[in-house]
């Protein structure tokens, strides 16, 4: 038993490339019967001798995929097949739930590329006590990390790296709301982490969190990126909490930040059969109007096609008054889009003769 680290430090020396291809064969042999033969020590002699044995072996062999340079992915392999063999000696042995906690938390700290520990094949031998060690001193070390701001190009040096892989491995094992949301709220390099965030909280019932962070996704995305999956679950969560009004409200506020045919729809669908609908849209385009830029422009001309597709008779001098408008904004070109929402409605005569009437 003793003489298990020494064949395993042996086993890890590299030599040139050449002459490792060479050796390898017999090193990786040798590396393999010393997890063979822990296995077994399992069976014959358990123990806290076996404990801290297996656990100088695991230090080993992550130290070797850290320095290996041709043999990473099979040692990375090894020490998770030896590190297999630990929970298991610990479920049997009941080491001292602190001090293993502490261990586990150092190996994965300090090895950042392997093992990967899964908590759950130390449920028994953590306990609650050593749980507890474990989850306080990696959220000690996580809560200083700085927040990674939106449009920002976040830096995952070696350290920060391993603290996330903990993190997100024990709110995954402990299916802690709090630890989940305090890892994804570290970034918020784009509107999407945002809507990670509110998504958790909407899907565990905190509605209020869930829209603030919507209300926070919104405002840095300026209308772009993830901003349309943002007022999407606004909306469904306002509708479901029984407040149509302010799910309206977060659409006109959106539309107003950004103009969008999209967004205009989504208002368009929550009040076209009620009278709210008129002034809003009237609302709508006006701001398109006042705006002006180039974007404005071609949302109000995507939004005259919409309403002509699906207009009734009496908003038909509404939307050939839009185009009076249209043609005020964009005299250049609107020749050209004025033939083309003629061919598109060759078939209604109703509507050229209209046009026609008004001089278009």
């Amino acid at each position: 038993m003793d003489s298990l680290p020494a064949t395993v430090a042996s086993a890890l020396v590299e030599a040139d490339d050449e002459a490792d291809d060479a050796a390898w064969p017999a090193r990786w042999q040798a590396l393999t019967a010393v997890s063979v033969e822990l296995q077994s020590l399992l069976v014959t002699d358990p123990g806290p001798r076996l404990v801290a044995l297996i656990e100088e072996i695991v230090t080993q062999l992550a130290d070797g995929v850290a320095a290996s340079r041709r043999h990473r992915v099979e040692l990375a392999e090894l020490a998770h097949r030896v590190l297999t063999t630990h929970a298991r000696a610990c479920a049997e042995t009941a080491p001292d739930p602190r001090r293993l906690a502490d261990w586990l938390l150092d190996l994965q700290l300090h090895h950042p590329e392997a093992p990967d520990v899964s908590l759950a094949a130390y449920a028994r031998a953590l306990d609650d006590e050593g749980l507890a060690t474990y989850r306080e001193r990696a959220v000690a070390l996580f809560e200083p990390l700085p927040v990674i701001g939106f449009g920002e190009t976040g830096r995952y040096d070696r350290a920060r790296w391993a603290l996330l892989r903990v993190m997100e491995e024990l709110a995954e094992y402990t299916e802690d709301v709090d630890l989940q949301l305090l890892v994804l709220s570290k970034d918020l390099s784009s509107g999407w982490h945002y809507l990670q965030v509110a998504t958790v909280l909407r899907d565990n019932d905190r509605s209020d969190e869930a829209l603030e962070w919507v209300e926070r996704g919104l405002r840095a995305v300026g209308g772009r990126g993830a901003a349309l999956r943002l007022i999407d679950l606004a909306v469904e969560e306002h509708l479901r909490r029984g407040s149509p009004g302010r799910a309206v409200q977060v659409c006109r506020e959106a539309f107003f930040l950004r103009p969008n045919l999209d967004v205009y729809l989504k208002a368009r669908a929550l009040v076209v059969h009620t009278d709210d609908w008129p002034p809003l849209r009237a609302e709508l385009v006006q701001h398109l109007v006042q705006d002006g830029s180039r974007l404005a422009v071609e949302v109000y001309r995507r939004i005259v096609e919409v309403e002509l597709a699906r207009r009734g008779i009496e908003e038909q001098d509404l939307v050939v008054e839009w185009l009076a408008q249209l043609r005020g904004l964009q005299p250049d070109a609107f020749a050209d889009y004025l033939d083309h929402i003629k061919s598109r409605h060759v078939a209604d005569r109703e509507l050229l003769d209209e046009l026609s009437r008004r001089g278009f």
